[in-house]
């Protein structure tokens, strides 16, 4: 009996695996482009990417920036922890003072780190529990301070975070109206180009209390390119919130979900937390608008202890499902968190 119970749990988890498989290769699909693009719609074409803490907390964090990083130590404020702001009464948009420009050494790859390309993806959860594929991708990124699933803290913890590529009908104004009513923080991948184009935005999410995220300079495949060129599209980034907001965040998402365990290590060099998901939906295609429901539907029901979830900003359904996600989850007994409160 047990035997037969156990090939039927084994064609069960098949079954989900390959349902959300085809999910999976349209979440992959949907960051194959960034690029600068002038106009909107040109952008939801081709630009398919992928708590109360105050945001001052992070100066109490313990302090994780590489050893090798080289500093202008004349006008650095120290980093104290995951997060780095300058001084309070700068001249940016967030009211901080710019911090010194950072520059990483491109370090050396360990000998026999594979080079194989990889994507990230994910299973549904069912009945409160990450997928097992979930569980072992957490099996391969602990040695690279990488994260998918948190299985370290206790209760039903989760965390919020959006990829960012560019501004859809001023979406992501509303989502941060709605975590401000909600008081919840999340994180927001940003790419170089969205950044430089809404200073405003980005300067409101870091003085609400979210992280703004590293998302690359380009959206490249990071299982593509070389090791040096990983650390400069990091580097470049960093910089531009450094001296333009004051600000900077090591949180890494890896653009598509694309990446190689070579390239793990090298954000692991540069002191960042490559930062994954284990609860996501195809929801970056402006043109498939499904409703509230669906949205809420599709969250709710995959939603499990330790749980990253990933958004998109550019999401009408969202937008709109946002406040009943988060006030249904908390029915549930979840917890909203900043990945600043995570302790990998």
């Amino acid at each position: 009996m047990k035997k037969y119970a156990f090939l039927f749990i084994a064609l069960v988890s098949a079954f989900l695996l390959c349902g959300c498989a085809v999910e999976d290769n349209d979440l992959t699909s949907e960051f194959q482009s960034s690029g600068e693009q002038s106009q909107e719609n040109s952008q939801s074409q081709q630009y398919r990417s992928s708590s109360q803490q105050e945001s001052t907390s992070a100066r109490e964090a313990a302090p994780r920036i590489n050893s090798s990083t080289v500093i202008d130590e004349e006008n650095l404020t120290a980093d104290t922890g995951m997060i780095t702001f300058g001084e309070e009464g700068g001249n940016t948009p967030t009211g901080f003072a710019p911090l010194a420009k950072v520059t990483y050494p491109v370090t050396e790859a360990p000998d026999g780190i594979s080079d194989k390309k990889l994507s990230h993806s994910h299973g549904p959860a069912s009945g409160g529990k990450a997928h097992f594929t979930v569980e072992e991708f957490q099996d391969t990124f602990d040695k690279y301070d990488a994260l998918t699933l948190d299985r370290k803290s206790e209760g039903k913890v989760l965390y919020l975070t959006f990829d960012c590529g560019y501004e859809y009908e001023n979406l992501t104004a509303r989502v941060l109206d709605v975590l401000k009513e909600k008081q919840v923080k999340a994180t927001f991948f940003c790419t170089l180009d969205h950044i430089e184009k809404e200073r405003e935005l980005i300067a409101r999410m870091i003085k609400e209390g979210h992280i703004v995220g590293n998302h690359s300079s380009t959206h490249p495949s990071f299982a593509d390119i070389s090791r040096e060129q990983m650390i400069k599209e990091i580097e470049e980034t960093e910089n531009y919130l450094r001296e333009n907001f004051g600000y900077a965040a090591k949180y890494f998402r890896f653009p598509a979900g694309e990446y190689t365990e070579n390239a793990l290590d090298a954000v692991k060099s540069m002191g960042y937390m490559s930062v994954f998901w284990s609860v996501a939906y195809d929801d970056w295609n402006t043109d498939n608008v499904r409703g509230r429901a669906y949205a809420t539907e599709k969250v709710i029901s995959r939603l499990h202890p330790g749980a990253v979830i990933l958004l998109h900003s550019v999401s009408k359904d969202n937008a709109d499902a946002l406040g009943e996600i988060i006030d249904k989850a908390r029915s549930e007994g979840y917890v909203f968190r900043s990945l600043e409160e995570y302790n990998g």
